[in-house]
């Protein structure tokens, strides 16, 4: 059975986090899960940590929006982020560095 977002969101997102391919990154992620698992997250990193927090965060450097179905997908290896992005899957606001870093600091699918 595949995780849920509230699994992914407070212990996957953990394991995955690579901490050290995270030095000097001092961010704030917002996710915005759509459809059957609607909710609302913020990962905050820094000082090479990851602190997942359900809520919605005043000043996110980049919010995400995404099905909960395809982001549970993503996170699983089966759905790639970035040909998720070009198909309109993912909608992604605010810096897109950040969006582009997370790929090196976090490994889902493996």
């Amino acid at each position: 059975m595949p995780p849920t977002v509230r699994e992914l969101m407070t212990e996957t997102i953990l394991t995955a986090f690579q901490p050290d391919k995270a030095k000097g990154v001092d961010t704030i992620v917002q996710f915005i899960f759509t459809g059957a698992q609607a909710s609302n997250w913020y990962v905050v990193v820094k000082d090479q940590k990851c602190e997942s927090v359900e809520g919605l965060h005043p000043d996110p450097k980049m919010t995400m929006t995404v099905d909960s179905e395809d982001y549970i997908k993503i996170a699983n290896g089966e759905l790639d982020a970035t040909m998720a992005f070009m198909k309109g899957k993912v909608k992604v606001s605010g810096d897109m560095g950040v969006a582009l870093g997370m790929g090196k600091y976090f490994v889902f699918g493996k």
